[in-house]
């Protein structure tokens, strides 16, 4: 299983290397305006983000929404520099006279066609989905790059800005559906789509259950850590340490938002794989030890797989029974 999962994460022949960059232009409107060292900025905004993480995480306004068939769009609640990146997007899967749905969040580099399969289960089921796209991703990518590379990349106010982004984009989704008139609303999400759909749910109480498909602790660590990052730390090392990277994007962590659980009786499922080398084991143990410190019991799952072949045959419909039985039990 690991030289398979090893042979999976060098298959791509497209991936690379950016250059190390601070970003504090991705974060220009949040009040970096002195002359201190990037770091020390950087470290102490992304404290306070940590502190306020219920208004780093909250959007403003209900989006401007426009559908053409399938596709949903609204503009992004945090727009940066980079227009082709600003209209959110987001495909729905209705199932008609339901009033249940999920929103759906893919993996990091996922193209189009990406959890469609589980979407039209999910729909099957009576419960309408919705596939977010990600910041960076599909029509969102930079013209003539073919991975969703500027999503978690060296830059490292960029990298926050994305993560912070799809957040705001999935809460807003759940206002539309809960405007739509649907009364139970959840997540789920794969791999940093998990990572996404779980500072959601820690922060947006009318999202009623969620399942979090790859469970890690630090985003800072799984890309310093894991296989398939290993070209992002690439252009991070000796430029940035692992603690100041893992301060840097604390606020986009789910470990840093375990606690805001307490005495909350709100359904969610953790799914872990027990040979992943992208999502380190040791990382998903971080996470289940907090749990226990908090006195929280979730409901976990493991794979007898890694990342990447859990969306191979047959580990792909295990998965998939585990996610659709919680959503249809607890929705």
């Amino acid at each position: 299983m690991n030289r398979r999962e090893a042979e999976l994460t060098t298959q791509d022949a497209n991936r690379r290397i950016f250059p190390f960059e601070w970003g504090l232009e991705w974060l220009r409107t949040e009040g970096l305006g002195d002359r201190r060292p990037p770091l020390g900025r950087l470290l102490d905004v992304t404290g306070a983000w940590l502190e306020e993480s219920r208004d780093f995480f909250r959007p403003q306004g209900n989006g401007d929404w426009s559908q053409d068939r399938q596709e949903l769009t609204f503009p992004t609640p945090t727009p940066g520099p980079l227009d082709f990146n600003n209209t959110a997007r987001c495909r729905i899967f209705e199932a008609t006279g339901s009033h249940r749905a999920v929103v759906v969040v893919p993996q990091w580099n996922a193209d189009e066609e990406s959890h469609v399969g589980l979407c039209r289960i999910l729909q099957r089921l009576g419960i309408t989905a919705i596939r977010q796209c990600m910041p960076f991703h599909e029509k969102r990518r930079p013209p003539g790059m073919e991975r969703a590379d500027y999503m978690v990349s060296p830059n490292i106010g960029r990298t926050l800005h994305s993560i912070r982004q799809a957040v705001l984009e999935l809460r807003v989704i759940v206002g539309w559906l809960r405007r739509q008139g649907y009364r139970r609303v959840g997540v789920m999400g794969t791999s940093l789509g998990s990572c996404v759909a779980y500072l959601a749910f820690a922060h947006d109480p009318d999202i009623r259950a969620g399942v979090f498909n790859h469970v890690s602790s630090f985003v800072a660590d799984v890309v310093w850590k894991g296989s398939a990052t290993r070209y992002v730390r690439w252009g991070l090392e000796g430029r940035i340490r692992l603690d100041d990277l893992r301060r840097c994007w604390a606020p986009v962590s789910p470990f840093c938002h375990i606690g805001k659980l307490r005495r909350d009786s709100r359904p969610h499922l953790l799914i872990t794989a027990k040979y992943d080398q992208t999502f380190l084991p040791d990382l998903t143990r971080q996470v289940l030890e907090e749990y226990e410190r908090q006195g929280l019991r979730p409901n976990v799952v493991q794979l007898p797989c890694g990342h990447y072949t859990t969306a191979r045959f047959p580990f792909s419909y295990m998965d998939g029974w585990h996610i659709c039985k919680f959503l249809r039990r607890n929705l």
